[in-house]
This record gives C-alpha cells, structure tokens and sequence, in this order.
C-alpha cells in the first residue's frame, strides 16, 4: 500500500467521514475504493473502446436498411 496525502474542502471532508462512518470503514479506506472504482470504470470503457474500433464492417449490414416502426410491430 501507498500512503498518499489529500486534501479535500470541508465539505468535501465531513462527507467522505460520514460515508466511511455509515459503511464502517475509515476515511482512507472509502477513499481507496472510490478510486479503485473510477480506476475500473476508465479502464474498461477505454479497453471497450479500443476493442469496437478494431472490428471491421459487416458485409451486407448497413444503417440505411432498418425497419419502420410499423414494421418492426408487425413482426410480433
């Protein structure tokens, strides 16, 4: 583990407290999981991202070729 120093606003401060006080946990602890959260969200929209970019088009599926509302109604 990596000791960091932070600092946040007041009221910043007393809601990171209350929220640690109500799940249990300390300050820094809430603090780690936030950021491990935000750390995997930004990660795997990036990864996702760079996945769809590398596929290549689809013969024969165009855009242009979807069906009307009353059609796509009709179907079930």
């Amino acid at each position: 583990m990596k000791r960091v120093t932070i600092t946040l606003s007041e009221h910043a401060a007393l809601w990171a407290q209350r929220r640690a006080a109500g799940e249990s946990i300390s300050v820094s602890k809430l603090v780690g999981r936030i950021i491990d959260k935000q750390m995997r969200l930004s990660d795997g929209y990036g990864l996702g991202l760079s996945e769809w970019q590398k596929l290549k088009p689809v013969a024969g599926a165009s855009g242009c070729a979807r069906m009307t509302r009353e059609e796509t109604h009709e179907r079930g």
